[in-house]
């Protein structure tokens, strides 16, 4: 790769369950498939204690998903998140996905815990807020669009100086934007509709016991391009960040 091209890191904060890693790769696998070609990326596995020297030797910064929970506050987490905060402070596009939405959101001041409601599993809906359309990253996307979802802690309060950008129903924040440059989603962009289907079914045991119809959600997923497209989205944010 060019080393001209924008130099990005994605901070790899876990794996995906065996089996579906076994089918389909693992969750850098499914982000390098989906931003562009064009960047130059690195993959740091932050769960293994990993993490580059400064944020400023980036382009840009993308955070993966991970079954761990922020709120217990692992030593490599806790690392992680205050490597983001420097991040921030820079003004060094970040993206934070899942779990990286949430240690975005605890390493700048928020509150991250179980979501009262419990889980929110499948394809499901966003809101936008109008706010929304005058956003770097989420500018010019629908209103209302369809996203794959699958966690059981969330964002409860946003840190200070935050501005919401996206909710639904069941998750209040699902997307926010801090400082200049950085957002965090609950939703995962770099899941593909069977990635979705194949999640529900290794959690099915689980929703059936918490009462929901597990074949029903996984019947219920379908593709959800916008939100997958908000990671082309990011590459050229960063790219034009790089060009100015």
């Amino acid at each position: 790769m060019n080393q001209l091209n924008p130099k990005v890191v994605i901070l790899k904060t876990g794996s995906t369950y065996p089996a579906i890693k076994e089918q389909f790769g693992d969750f850098d696998e499914w982000f390098l498939k989906r931003l562009s070609p064009g960047l130059n990326i690195s993959v740091f596995n932050a769960e293994a204690g990993e993490l580059p020297e400064q944020p400023t030797d980036w382009d840009g910064i993308v955070v993966t998903g991970s079954p761990a929970m922020v709120s217990d506050r692992e030593p490599w987490s806790e690392k992680a998140a205050d490597w983001l905060a420097q991040a921030v402070d820079q003004s060094v596009p970040t993206l934070g996905v899942c779990y990286g939405h949430q240690l975005l959101a605890h390493a700048l001041g928020g509150e991250v815990g179980y979501h009262p409601k419990g889980r929110e599993s499948g394809t499901q809906r966003i809101e936008l807020l109008a706010r929304a359309q005058d956003d770097p990253l989420f500018g010019g996307m629908p209103g209302t669009f369809k996203a794959q979802l699958t966690h059981k802690q969330s964002v409860l309060s946003l840190p200070p100086g935050a501005v919401l950008l996206g909710y639904n129903g069941h998750e209040p924040h699902q997307a926010f934007r801090v400082g200049k440059c950085a957002w965090g989603v609950q939703f995962h962009p770099e899941f593909s509709d069977t990635i979705m289907q194949a999640y529900l079914g290794v959690q099915a045991p689980d929703l059936e016991n918490e009462g929901l119809d597990s074949q029903a959600m996984i019947d219920a997923v379908s593709n959800a391009p916008d939100a997958s497209g908000l990671l082309e989205r990011f590459s050229t944010l960063v790219i034009e960040n790089k060009t100015r």
